[in-house]
Formats: structure tokens, sequence, C-alpha cells
């Protein structure tokens, strides 16, 4: 039987939340940005070993800046967290640790990931300095726009939630 976990995937607003759910779930990009307004579901599975799958029901959030108003029915039964934020605007990511401390009070003892996005529009060497200075600790960095590292995030998830099954 294939088990299903919720990922609610979060962060501010033009993070580009939806545009790494797509190039993970279809592989493809668009410029055309559309903003998220409550909530936006979508399903892939994920091959974790032969013969073991999971299926990713993902939820795009729509983006806020005040991460202490996301509707908590959003967050009910969720199993994992993925929480964006822009390699290229600080204020998605100047209070990450609050950020975070405010998503990890929501929904406690759940595998979070923390990723930076559109690693595409800056310099590697500046990103390392960038995350130094401002005492950044991210899992992984990504750019949904070349796809890099987007397919390892997910499946990261997939088997943390896996092996808390």
């Amino acid at each position: 039987m294939q088990k299903s976990k919720k990922v609610v995937v979060l962060g501010h607003f033009g993070v580009g939340k939806t545009s790494l759910i797509r190039r993970f779930v279809t592989n493809s990009f668009s410029d055309n940005y559309k903003v998220t307004i409550g909530v936006h579901i979508t399903k892939k599975v994920v091959e974790i070993s032969n013969e073991n799958t999971i299926s990713l029901i993902l939820w795009d959030l729509e983006g806020t800046d005040k991460l202490d108003t996301i509707r908590n029915a959003y967050l009910l039964g969720t199993h994992g967290l993925v929480f964006v934020f822009d390699v290229t605007r600080p204020s998605t990511f100047e209070h990450l640790n609050n950020d975070l401390d405010i998503v990890r009070s929501k929904v406690p003892n759940t595998p979070l990931i923390i990723v930076g996005n559109k690693s595409d529009l800056v310099d590697l060497a500046e990103l390392d300095v960038l995350f130094k200075k401002n005492s950044l600790s991210v899992d992984f960095v990504t750019s949904a726009k070349t796809g890099e590292t987007v397919d390892d995030l997910f499946l990261k998830m997939a088997t943390l939630l896996n092996e808390d099954a």
C-alpha cells in the first residue's frame, strides 16, 4: 500500500514556492508570475527505493510576511514542511530564525527543510559569504529555473517521511 504524506511549502511572497513545486512535479518553469491565493495542492509519487514509493501531497501556501497569520487549518495533518526563501532578497531571510520558530510552534516535531531558492541569480561564492554573514543554516540551495537540486530536496523530504512512517 502506498503511503500519502502532506508536505506544506511555505515562505514569504515571491520566493519561488510555486515554481519549485512546478519544477518538481512537471519539470517545467515559467517566468509568468501568478500569486498563489490561499493554497494550491498538487501530488507526485516519489520512488524512494526499489518497490518503495510515497505519494507527496504538496500544499503550496500563499506567501506572507507574517507567518503567524497562516491559517492553522492549512497546517492540520502536516507531515513535513519546506520553508523557502529568496537568496536575492534579504527581507525573506533576515528574520529566518524567528520565522522558523513561528513555523515550529505551529507544527512541532515535524521534519523541516530550509531552502534558499533562485541560486541561478547569484554567484555561489557570494552565497557562502551571505550565509555566513547572516548565520544561515540552509539544507538546500535551489533554482526552480534551472532545476538545480530541486529533485534532491523533495527526495530528501520523501525519505524523511518514509523513515517516520
